[in-house]
């Protein structure tokens, strides 16, 4: 076997920098190697990582084992401390051509691994999605300034730096172009785009931008946001754009506001549900996803309760649920540490309050048209990110079911019920 192989472990952000290095790797000539471009959000992550990596090893023998991403940025020495390892190196590294250049000869320090605290610059890097037509992915932003007690990646991705507005929206541009008809902007905190970039440029501005710059976008969607940085032209984005997508995910965390203060958050309870009552004013049809975590230090029954009765408060739908699990080298794990099984039970509570809460929501499309992304000729998502499953499948002409679909093609669609998980629908002619 000598094929290029990514293992890609954590968040977007990471997907997308994969496709960067697959791009930059196969370039180079780069054949018989295994990248891993691993995650540090958690201990579990990076545990899964390493035994990835032994995996890896058992089955490509002869295979270059090359490290990368946050938890190699962190402790490169962890990694490079691995029999199994062949090369270590940083999160700024794997985003450089010259990195890869010599590789499949062995030509390369075994670890190459910066100070990601003194990268003051990113580029945006043109790729062409990941695997299908439906959506690609725009970094326009990374790292992150902000210290939550629970969080180690600013010390994986460094500090916050934004693409320049002209890279945006030419790659933007590009896709459109090649036929995309959904970019999502992603980046560590993508609400803080623009106050290193001159001209107090803002998340919404850069919005506003590539809309105008790019009518032929169908589609422009966020990744996850911290309500507390949304500035005033993206609320207005919000309201007015309509190829804006109605669907926010928060980085909200928990729903108390002394576990909010420990955790180093920079919003109390009251600000998370007024955002969302201002947010559906702008947008009745606006969806909110949010991120809550389980159990953190100190939490006490009554404090989680803030939490889970946020979801009602919010209007809260699609629920990222993290039971907490301590960091090494955040204040919060040396805070005191909820019971595994108290933990574990509450994250239980989320997920099932959660669930009910997609149900609703879910319920209450029966019978409306709706305009979907086709992802394949079954399923899609409608533009709120609600799941949307066709049977049988999407074709062009009803008489000819050989004529599926593609990914990346917009259909009207009639909602006839749900199956628990997602819509489903029938193709309108």
């Amino acid at each position: 076997m000598s094929d290029l192989e990514i293992i890609t472990f954590g968040c977007r952000l990471n997907a997308y920098e994969s496709e960067v290095i697959r791009e930059h790797a196969s370039a180079a000539g780069l054949t018989d190697a295994v990248i891993v471009n691993t995650c540090a959000v958690t201990s579990e992550a990076v545990r899964q990582a390493r035994q990835a990596i032994r995996r890896a090893r058992r089955s490509r023998a002869d295979a270059k084992i090359v490290v990368t991403g946050c938890a190699a940025q962190i402790d490169p020495q962890q990694f490079a401390d691995m029999d199994e390892v062949d090369l270590v190196i940083g999160n700024q590294e794997k985003l450089e051509a010259q990195t890869f250049q010599g590789l499949d000869i062995g030509d390369s320090q075994r670890v190459a691994v910066n100070d990601i605290m003194s990268v003051t610059e990113t580029a945006g890097h043109l790729i062409e999605g990941f695997g299908n037509r439906a959506r690609a992915y725009v970094q326009i932003q990374n790292g992150c300034d902000h210290r939550c007690t629970f969080c180690i990646i600013p010390f994986g991705r460094g500090p916050s730096r934004s693409v320049p507005v002209g890279e945006v929206v030419a790659q933007v541009r590009r896709l459109v172009e090649n036929g995309y008809a959904e970019i999502v902007f992603t980046g560590v905190d993508i609400t803080a785009y623009g106050r290193d970039l001159p001209g107090a440029m803002t998340l919404g501005k850069l919005v506003r931008s590539v809309l105008k710059l790019v009518p032929d976008l169908p589609r422009l969607r966020l990744s996850s946001i911290d309500s507390v940085e949304v500035d005033p032209d993206l609320v207005t984005a919000i309201a007015e754009e309509e190829r804006l997508m109605p669907h926010l995910h928060l980085s909200l965390q928990a729903g108390d506001d002394l576990t909010l203060k420990r955790m180093k958050r920079r919003h109390a309870r009251a600000d998370s549900v007024s955002f969302c009552e201002a947010m559906r004013r702008a947008r009745p049809d606006m969806v909110f996803g949010a991120d809550i975590i389980a159990g953190f230090p100190t939490e006490t029954n009554e404090m989680f309760g803030g939490s889970l009765s946020l979801i009602d408060d919010c209007g809260l739908t699609f629920l990222h649920v993290f039971p907490f699990s301590p960091r090494e080298g955040t204040p919060a794990a040396r805070m005191p540490q909820v019971h595994g099984t108290v933990i574990a039970a509450r994250a239980r509570a989320l997920r099932e309050k959660g669930a009910s809460a997609l149900q609703a929501h879910l319920a209450g499309a029966k019978g409306r048209t709706i305009r979907v992304l086709m992802e394949n000729d079954r399923q899609g998502r409608s533009a709120d990110f609600t799941p949307v499953r066709f049977e049988p499948p999407v074709t062009e002409a009803a008489a000819d079911d050989r004529a599926l679909v593609d990914a990346g093609v917009l259909v009207d669609a009639l909602v006839s019920g749900h199956d628990g998980a997602a819509l489903l629908a029938e193709a309108q002619r």
